[in-house]
């Protein structure tokens, strides 16, 4: 196929997660051509692959992408299987035009003019290309951990999924973002004896205020839509809140908090700063290291 005969799109989406459905839905409604480009092989692979507790954050009634209401009663807090199977029926109502198995390997050319390339299928051209990937689509382990022994267990968040996995009783939460603190504590409630460091001490917030829901007051407040650009919109983004599990929860569960993991070695021993050591499973997690 010769480049001028290149499928050429009004715009490509790259990613088919909720960022890039919604779009899809708007580019659909105004009669725009486009296709929506998934490197996995089905709508809501990276919620259904996280660990089997995850709830969100949100209520129901805030969860909804345009056009189609999210399932549930209000107030309850899905699961993350329950977002992955929204997703997914999502797509398939509004008829989306996502190609799974569509990773884009290569994207060059300017704005009007866009080739993208792809390992399995022929490049197309788009006027328009949107980067809907998300930001966490890469795990991140931080160097430090190669100097472990290969019979300390490491598991990342991205491949957590319960307390079975961690072998033996003690284990390091390297991080001490909602996901550190979410996995700790389920730890912990397991009977495992963890051990939570955390780079900088982020603040927390509860789920609920005065009998509503924390994002009732954000939404009602107008704080959740503060732009980013805004100096109240770039203070509530600067640090992410933990939401819903406070420092008071994991230490009821006995979840012993240490600085910042500035180094990691041998089989046994984990140093950080004022010179703490134990004997670990480690559960590698990339927030806060």
């Amino acid at each position: 196929m010769s480049p001028a005969t290149y499928e050429h799109l009004d715009v490509a989406v790259i990613g088919a997660g909720q960022a890039g459905l919604a779009l899809g839905y708007y580019l659909a409604k105004a009669g725009m051509s486009f296709q929506l480009l998934e490197a996995t092989d089905k709508v809501g692979t990276s919620w259904a692959h996280r660990w089997d507790s995850l709830r969100l954050f949100t209520p129901v009634q805030y969860n909804s992408l345009p056009g189609f209401d999210f399932p549930g009663e209000p107030g309850t807090h899905p699961g993350k299987d329950e977002v992955a199977d929204y997703l997914a029926t999502y797509a398939q109502r509004h008829a989306l035009p996502v190609h799974l198995d569509t990773r884009v390997t290569r994207l060059n050319g300017a704005a009007g003019d866009f080739r993208l390339c792809f390992a399995s299928r022929e490049p197309l051209r788009a006027r328009a290309v949107v980067v809907a990937t998300g930001a966490f689509g890469s795990p991140f382990v931080p160097s430090l951990a190669n100097g472990l022994d290969p019979q300390v267990l490491q598991v990342h968040s991205e491949d957590y999924r319960n307390p079975s996995q961690l072998r033996g009783d003690n284990v390091a939460v390297v991080g001490g973002g909602n996901s550190g603190f979410q996995i700790a504590l389920e730890l912990a409630n397991h009977g495992k004896r963890v051990s939570l460091s955390e780079g900088a001490r982020l603040r927390s917030l509860p789920q609920r205020l005065l009998g509503r829901d924390l994002f009732w007051w954000l939404t009602t407040t107008g704080l959740i839509g503060a732009a980013g650009s805004s100096h109240l919109g770039h203070r509530l983004r600067a640090n992410e809140p933990i939401i819903g599990t406070s420092r008071r929860n994991l230490r009821r569960a006995a979840v012993s908090f240490r600085p910042r993991t500035v180094e990691a070695h041998g089989s046994s021993r984990f140093r950080r700063r004022h010179g703490y050591q134990g004997r670990h499973s480690c559960m590698g997690h990339g927030i806060s290291t």
